[in-house]
């Protein structure tokens, strides 16, 4: 299997640090008092020199610093980081740069200084506009702080993004519908609006709370997409709406199948079809780069099989659904050999795939019970 160097190739920096851990999530972030900014530096400077020697040929597309909060990072670290970048690989002209920001963290400097360091994207985690459900939330910012954030963001980038979450025990639709009309106003082409999913391991499932009533968020789905198509800004994912052009170019990365490379606590990759896996434990982590040279833990060659189901489990979260020409050229075999042909065409009877012998696609009822489409789609 061959792999275009025409392709996007990204790169993520993964930033395991928060102020405050939320409730809500289960990502790998941590609170800390105590973090040593020059050695971090030093750790992923070291890293990216490593990951360099296997990925030399390629290009960097677009580069996204996530976590935890990014924004706690200096400017300096990652300004270090994206030189670093430079240095090695060289970045296309066009280059999306994204850092995720917290508004607790934005001082009237914060995102100058950031601009300077070479980000030229932001995506910001608001998660609502009324001060009752950030409270609920865990969140620690206050909505003054989350309108400055919005406020400079709009100031200071060409691109910036921010979240939301939404199907929320006694949420309604007439405040959904609120909340989204207001969130319109701030938003400069692209919103993130995911529904709230109690995860194992978060506090809000060790406090036993329950999702809401599946028709309820199935009607609040359906008024997202409402309100978002009429504002020009369709969902091209499940969760992610954008105005054309204004699609986050690094997270299409994921989507599409394409490589990218991540480095930091519990970052992951997939390369020439391999899934590798970086230590998870910050502690660990670091120590692993300063001793050992690398923060590899391991490291999976995926057989075509898994690479099928995967470039089909994240194709079909397109609004555009997934290439039987892109999947062919990625696996090696045609899109029609990895499918059921009678559970697809139970799914195109029922309404919810479109096939047009070019593009397998979800219909806006697919996209609402998608893993359910995908249990009948997937020969497994």
């Amino acid at each position: 299997m061959s792999y275009s160097l025409s392709r996007p190739f990204g790169l993520y920096i993964h930033w395991p640090f928060c102020v405050s851990k939320c409730p809500y999530c289960d990502f790998n972030s941590h609170v800390s008092s105590g973090i040593d900014a020059d050695l971090w530096q030093r750790a992923y400077v070291q890293e990216l020199e490593r990951i360099y020697q296997e990925s030399k040929n390629h290009r960097v597309s677009s580069i996204f610093f996530g976590g935890g909060t990014p924004s706690l990072m200096r400017a300096q670290t990652v300004e270090a980081i994206l030189n670093k970048i430079e240095q090695l690989w060289g970045m296309c002209e066009n280059v999306e740069i994204t850092l995720e920001a917290n508004p607790t963290t934005v001082e009237s400097h914060t995102f100058r200084d950031f601009r300077t360091a070479g980000i030229n994207r932001l995506s910001i985690g608001i998660q609502s506009l009324h001060a009752d459900v950030l409270k609920f939330l865990g969140r620690a910012h206050s909505m003054d702080e989350a309108r400055t954030a919005l406020d400079l963001a709009a100031q200071t980038f060409d691109r910036y993004s921010f979240d939301l979450i939404y199907a929320r025990p006694d949420q309604t639709l007439e405040s959904w519908r609120s909340e989204l009309k207001e969130a319109l106003t701030y938003s400069k082409g692209h919103l993130s609006l995911y529904q709230l999913t109690i995860e194992p391991g978060t506090d809000f499932h060790k406090q036993g709370m329950q999702p809401i009533d599946e028709e309820l968020g199935a009607d609040l789905f359906d008024l997202t997409q409402d309100i978002l198509e009429t504002a020009n800004m369709p969902a091209y994912e499940i969760s992610n709406h954008a105005v054309q052009g204004q699609e986050s170019r690094h997270n299409l990365i994921y989507w599409q199948g394409d490589h990218y490379i991540g480095i930091g606590p519990g970052a992951h990759s997939r390369f020439q079809n391999q899934a590798i896996h970086q230590i998870y434990k910050p502690d660990l982590w670091i120590k692993s780069v300063q001793e050992k040279q690398s923060g590899e833990q391991k490291r999976k060659a995926l057989d075509i099989d898994e690479r099928a189901i995967e470039l089909l489990l994240m194709g079909l979260r397109l609004r555009d659904g997934l290439s039987a020409d892109h999947f062919e050229k990625l696996t090696g075999r045609p899109l029609l050999h990895q499918l059921d042909t009678q559970g697809l065409q139970d799914m195109i009877e029922l309404g919810f795939i479109d096939w047009d012998q070019n593009y397998l696609r979800p219909t806006e009822d697919g996209r609402k019970c998608l893993n359910a489409v995908l249990e009948k789609l997937i020969k497994i």
